[in-house]
Parts: structure tokens; C-alpha cells; sequence
């Protein structure tokens, strides 16, 4: 008994061996890569951009922006909004994950390269009628029988079908890397433009209340004045009317406040009944210079432009699978194990086993295997036009921005200089009123006309912050393509670990809540005190 277990340990220390060899020789074996050559489209770009913005500098410069970009604009309240965000922001989470799971769908196609191997284990009691039709009576109604055995089989891919899966499942996971960097980018856009937004509402409501207490200090006054009989009822009216509609806009702006305070609370994963900015009275104008990449480099900054080009390398593989179809598939297949009438199953003599290999090579499938080529070359240059499209879109966004911020900077100094020539003409009016030399009406017009400037002025300087705010995006917001995981960085565990799996290693510096998920589940607290 113990020989025949010591042949069976023997016999499976040379099939662990044996395994070992085919997975070396799985990647010494001579094979075929089918797929074109491959290089990314080259395009012909002007060599310097059209537009120009108080915001960069004047010199054309290869410095990389900062990724912390939002501290540019000096604000405290800003850097720890942004900074909670990236830290709690469930749509970014979920990027990452679809980055892990990208990485595991790569494992699984690479796993096909790899012999695959299984046990079985059997058992059955059997007993037939004495009635049974045809029965042998030298033959017992009961037997039972006990087996236990194994399977293995492995694809050699020598048209390179496997080897150009896992490469578009690499690249697909790179991909996926680069819209997590995307998103996070306009997570940290959407959160800077939103609190520029409310700040300007800010300013907005601070002129508005000057307003309202200069409008019934003029109520009151002009009431007297009625008293006494040197103003008429329709002097009051029409202050009254000025005074109802200035706080009519009042309130409409602070609506318009609680709707963008409660998108940065979502954005923030926070209720927004849990969630308050305090209000200030002055918008803040940004005063920083960030660095004028030339055309040629926003193709390396983009992560949108990035992960378009990797999605055109995942379509250049898939030519190369489509055209392996047309070789023949080689599959080697073995088997074996132990089957015995009882439960005495270690022994040599009840051992038994099985191997041979497949070929399959289809002679006719109606143009399928033409139609899936042709189809893969398709797609292929569908990708090459979306990428083109994708860097067109992202020059247009550039100088659009560029030219936006370089005007409304221009807008918001003669703005500045106007609101300066209404104050001074209300000063005047009121001057000429109070003398009894102007009416009511002319006071009442140069208070509107003063007021709607002042708001003009904290729209378009709001406005030139979200600009800038969307420059430094289309810029890529401090992103280079550096940041991608490299191509053996994407599988996420070895071929033999079983232990330390419940996520992978990060890469690419993106990383998930894996041992505890739950940790952004108070909607109450932010994640960042």
C-alpha cells in the first residue's frame, strides 16, 4: 500500500512539473501576431495658439501646470471643497472601480494562455429490478462505483488570438485609467466653477441689500417729504415700485444660491440639508499665471485624448484577432484518474488516463470570418476619425477659453470704469433732487441704472473666473500621460497568488475602498473635516 501511494505522489510531482513546463513553453512556442503594425495617428498642429489670456504667460513655456491647479486662486474655502470632493465623490469611486474591474477582465483573458485544470470526484450506488427485462441472473442487482479524477486542456496560440485579447483588455484598462483621470479632472472643474458661481450670487445679494437699505432710506425721506407737502404720492410709488422689484431679484438670486450650494453638496457626498457655505460679500478675482503649453503638447495632457488613442490600440488588436479565424485552432486535451467498484481507490491498477489534441479549421461559414475583418477594420477606422474628432474638440476648447478670458478681462475693466460713472451720476442726481432741480424719476433712474451695472459687473467677473476655471481644464488641469499605468502594471495579481486578493495593487495612482466601502456612507459629515 505505501509503494503504490508513493508511485501516485511521484506521478503527480512529475504532472506539477510538467505543468510548469507548459506555462514556460507557452511563451517560448513560436507564434504569429496577426495584428497590423501599429502607430498612433500623427497630426500636423500650428505652432503656436490663435487666442492669448491675461492667465498664461506671454512666452510659450513646456512647463507642466500643477495638478493641485485649484490653489491657484488662493482660496481656503475652495482647496478643502475640492479636497473633499476627491476624497468622498461617489461617480469618481466608481471610475476607479471600473479600472479594477478592467484590470481583472484582463487576467481573464490571459488566463487562456495558461493549461487549465480540474478534479472530479464521483460516487454512485446502483441497484436494478429482479424483474429487470434481459437480466443476467450471474450478475449482482447492486453495484457501486467511486471515481476520481482530472482534466486538463490548453490552446498553444500560434495565431497570437490570446496574446491580442489581452493586449486590447490591457489597453482597455488603460483606457479606464485615463477616464478615471478625466473625471477626476471635472470633478475638480465642476466644484471650482460652482463655487465661483455662488460667490458671484454672493456679491450679487451684498449690492442687492445695499440697494434695499439705500431704497427705503429714500422711502422714508421722500414720506416726510410728503408729509410736508414738497413731494408728491407718485414720488412714493415709484420708489415703492423700485424697492419691491430690487427685492423681487433679491430673492431670486438667493433661490438660485441654494440651488448651486446644494449641486456642490452632491458633489461633495453630502445631503444638502447637512451642507452650508457661509456667504461673503466680495468676489474674490484671480491674480496667477499658468504656463502656455504649445499646441504639440496638449495631446500628451488630455486624459480624454489619451484614452481615445488607447481605445484605437484596443481596435488595432482586434484586427489581429479577427484575422487569426482564418488559421487553424490547436487545442491539446488530457485526462485522467481512479475508478474502482468500492472505495479502495490508490491503486495503479484502477488508474486511467487520456490525451490528444484537437484541430479545428472551418472550411465554410457563409462570409462570417470575412465579414467579422472587415467589420474589425471598420471599427478601426472609426476610432481613428472619433480620435481626430477628440483632438479638434480639444483645440477648439482651448482657444475658445483663451479668447473668452482675454475678453471678459477686458469686459470687467470697462465695466468697472462705468459702474464708476453711474455711482457718479446718482451721486449727482440725488444732489440735484435734494435742490429741488431734478424729479423723482431722474433720481430713480440713475439708482437702477447704478444698481445694474454693479450686477453686470459680478456676472462677467463670475463669469471670467469659470473661464479661467475652464482654460486650466482644457488645458488637462496638470494631467500628463505619464500618469497611465504602464502595460505590466495592469495585471492585478500573479498567476499563483491566493492570498492578499480582495483588491489589487494600486496603480497608475488609483486605488478603492476595498476592505471598507462603507466609509463614505454618512451623508452627513464630510470626508475631510
Amino acid at each position: 500500500m505505501k509503494l503504490e501511494v508513493s508511485r501516485i505522489f511521484r506521478a503527480c510531482a512529475r504532472r506539477s512539473s510538467f505543468l510548469l513546463f507548459v506555462l514556460n513553453l507557452s511563451a517560448c512556442l513560436p507564434h504569429v501576431d496577426l495584428a497590423p503594425d501599429y502607430q498612433p495617428a500623427e497630426f500636423v498642429v500650428p505652432a503656436s495658439w490663435h487666442g492669448a489670456s491675461p492667465f498664461v504667460q506671454a512666452r510659450p513655456s513646456d512647463d507642466a501646470l500643477r495638478q493641485d491647479w485649484w490653489t491657484l486662486y488662493d482660496d481656503p474655502v475652495l482647496n478643502k471643497l475640492v479636497d473633499q470632493g476627491m476624497a468622498a465623490n461617489p461617480d469618481l469611486q466608481a471610475a476607479a472601480e471600473r479600472f479594477v474591474q478592467a484590470r481583472d477582465m484582463m487576467m481573464k483573458a490571459r488566463s487562456r494562455r495558461i493549461p487549465h485544470v480540474g478534479l472530479g470526484f464521483g460516487a454512485s450506488d446502483n441497484r436494478q429490478s429482479e424483474n429487470h427485462l434481459f437480466r443476467n441472473p450471474n450478475i449482482s442487482d447492486t453495484a457501486s462505483t467511486v471515481s476520481m479524477g482530472g482534466v486538463a486542456s490548453w490552446e498553444p496560440d500560434f495565431w497570437s488570438a490570446i496574446r491580442n485579447a489581452t493586449r486590447v483588455e490591457i489597453y482597455r484598462a488603460e483606457e479606464r485609467a485615463a477616464e478615471y483621470g478625466l473625471a477626476r479632472l471635472s470633478l475638480q472643474a465642476e466644484i471650482a466653477a460652482n463655487y465661483f458661481t455662488l460667490r458671484g450670487f454672493d456679491a450679487q445679494l451684498a449690492i442687492y441689500t445695499q440697494s434695499i437699505d439705500l431704497y427705503k432710506g429714500s422711502l422714508k425721506l421722500i414720506t416726510n417729504q410728503f408729509t410736508v407737502g414738497i413731494a408728491s404720492q407718485l414720488d412714493i410709488a415709484r420708489v415703492e415700485s423700485l424697492l419691491f422689484s430690487t427685492q423681487t431679484k433679491e430673492a431670486q438670486v438667493q433661490g438660485q444660491r441654494q440651488v448651486t450650494e446644494q449641486a456642490i453638496a452632491i458633489l461633495l457626498n453630502m445631503v444638502p440639508a447637512s451642507f452650508t457655505i457661509e456667504p461673503v460679500d466680495d468676489l474674490r478675482m484671480a491674480d496667477f499665471t499658468i504656463p502656455q503649453t504649445i499646441p504639440s503638447t496638449l495631446l500628451e495632457r488630455r486624459p480624454d485624448i489619451a484614452g481615445m488613442e488607447r481605445r484605437m490600440a484596443q481596435a488595432n488588436r482586434a484586427i489581429g484577432i479577427a484575422r487569426a479565424a482564418f488559421y487553424p485552432n490547436v487545442t491539446f486535451l488530457a485526462g485522467g484518474g481512479f475508478e474502482d467498484t468500492g472505495f479502495n481507490l490508490i491503486k495503479l491498477a484502477n488508474s486511467f488516463w487520456s490525451y490528444g489534441s484537437a484541430i479545428e479549421l472551418p472550411l465554410f461559414q457563409g462570409g462570417f470570418r470575412r465579414a467579422q475583418l472587415q467589420q474589425s477594420w471598420s471599427v478601426y477606422r472609426e476610432t481613428e476619425d472619433r480620435y481626430r474628432s477628440t483632438v479638434l474638440n480639444a483645440f477648439r476648447e482651448v482657444e475658445n477659453n483663451l479668447s473668452l478670458t482675454n475678453q471678459l478681462t477686458a469686459a470687467a475693466n470697462r465695466q468697472d470704469a462705468a459702474v464708476g460713472a453711474f455711482f457718479k451720476t446718482q451721486d449727482l442726481t440725488s444732489s440735484l433732487y435734494m435742490g429741488g432741480l431734478a424729479s423723482s424719476l431722474e433720481l430713480i433712474y440713475a439708482q437702477v441704472a447704478t444698481l445694474t451695472a454693479r450686477i453686470e459687473s459680478v456676472m462677467i467677473k463670475a463669469d471670467l473666473l469659470k473661464s479661467s476655471v475652464a482654460l486650466i481644464r482644457a488645458l488637462g488641469g496638470g494631467w500628463n500621460r505619464n500618469q497611465l499605468p504602464a502595460d505590466d502594471e495592469i495585471q492585478p495579481f500573479d498567476t499563483f497568488q491566493y492570498v492578499d486578493i480582495d483588491k489589487p495593487v494600486p496603480a497608475g495612482g488609483i486605488d478603492v475602498n476595498a476592505g471598507n466601502n462603507s466609509v463614505n456612507n454618512d451623508l452627513t459629515t464630510p470626508s475631510i473635516p
